[in-house]
């Protein structure tokens, strides 16, 4: 087959990669705002197609370069041919966690497939490949822990300063007025203060969310072609900034609707606290070119925030005595405005649930789980086509 048409199957191989990753992020991002009755759905596609594209052009092109030129010590490899592959083995993947109802880390299914194209070809980075490793492993430590002490000691504050009441049906609490000559945002007639500060703060870590997803999951799309050298890095931006737009616009609608978080019983003020930690953790590592896995980070963080909340009823001292630790209702709850939040161990613990209650057990492990099967599927069975089929050439 010639290069150029080869050339259009990559790129095109590349957009159904970039559209599964706007369906598959866009959930996360602005899901608590969508189903808030904060913003529609049209406006959370739009604000995500916006700032996924400011991430991928700013701080994307350092994990493209990883991917795309360190992991692998011959960039030689990157043939065509097997990039349409590498891509094929992504995109399959992922879909295999998206129809198990299982948000999939894209980073860790990309780095999976080139590493394996690396391995069979003997031209594998393992230097880079052991730092973006270890880092995989402390990102989610960091984001647990960092999770666990704000839930610990700083949720009932956040959630004073910034909660706001679920609104079923009616119009959205913020809306874009088109009647004047400049669009302008416009509130719901009954929103307060509290609420209007709770609506712009979750739409503002939905957009920061949307950065993060950015500046690490465009690799994901674009890294391979970008390997072959035959397509320059800012058009292959564009190309995949855009499929991740049309994502955002037709699947992602789906995952908006069905974002219920089935883990754990997440509060909107829970959900902001776990993006901000988890952005923070995901743009702080793409500025140093590691393609970090944005889901097993917030995951492993709603777990944490759920287990600092759970020890609010327990002080130090009653922890080391053995005392079971109980849920705080103080913690979970929206105290209403200027009531001072209990301090740990004074609230009230009869008939509260366990801490095990605050989040499924079994369906927490059933997210890990695919999580890590997702990566391995891509790895394995790009490693075993590289290694074993000879239309590669290797």
């Amino acid at each position: 087959m010639n290069a150029e048409p080869l050339l259009i199957i990559g790129i095109l191989t590349a957009i159904f990669v970039g559209y599964n990753i706007g369906g598959s992020t866009t959930g996360p991002a602005f899901g608590p705002a969508v189903g808030a009755n904060v913003i529609t759905k049209v406006m959370a596609a739009g604000l995500m197609s916006i700032f996924f594209f400011i991430g991928a052009y700013t701080i994307g092109p350092q994990v493209v370069t990883t991917l795309g030129e360190e992991l692998v010590t011959d960039t030689s490899i990157f043939t065509l041919r097997s990039n349409v592959a590498v891509l094929f083995f992504i995109g399959g993947a992922l879909f295999i966690g998206n129809y198990a109802g299982v948000p999939a880390s894209t980073s860790m299914t990309a780095v999976g497939a080139i590493a394996a194209l690396g391995m069979a070809t003997g031209e594998l980075n393992w230097n880079e490949l052991g730092q973006i490793a270890v880092w995989w492993v402390v990102a989610p430590i960091i984001g647990f822990w960092v999770a666990g002490v704000v839930g610990r000691y700083f949720y009932p504050q956040i959630n004073a300063w910034v909660a706001i009441e679920e609104k079923q049906g009616g119009r959205p609490m913020v809306s874009v007025d088109r009647s004047g000559l400049v669009p302008r945002l416009q509130f719901g007639v009954d929103a307060d203060r509290r609420e209007i500060t709770g609506a712009l703060t979750v739409v503002g870590i939905g957009c920061l969310m949307g950065f993060a997803s950015g500046t690490s999951n465009i690799a994901n799309a674009i890294a391979p072609i970008y390997g072959t050298g035959d397509v320059d890095m800012i058009p292959l931006i564009l190309i995949g900034s855009a499929a991740v737009a049309v994502g955002c616009f037709t699947i992602a609608r789906r995952t908006l609707d069905t974002l219920g978080n089935d883990i754990t019983n997440l509060p909107l003020t829970a959900a902001i606290v776990v993006a901000v930690i988890s952005s923070g953790i995901v743009i702080g590592l793409s500025s140093i070119g590691i393609p970090a896995s944005f889901v097993v980070i917030a995951t492993m963080s709603i777990v944490g925030l759920g287990w600092g909340r759970a020890t609010r009823t327990t002080t130090l001292s009653d922890a080391a005595r053995g005392e079971e630790t109980r849920v705080s209702v103080g913690a979970l709850t929206a105290e209403e405005e200027g009531e001072r939040s209990p301090e740990i161990g004074e609230e009230d613990v009869e008939d509260i649930p366990k801490a095990s209650d605050l989040f499924d057990p079994s369906t927490t492990a059933r997210v890990i789980l695919m999580q890590n099967v997702v990566p391995a599927i891509s790895t394995i069975g790009a490693y075993l086509t590289f290694r074993f089929i000879p239309i590669f050439g290797f």
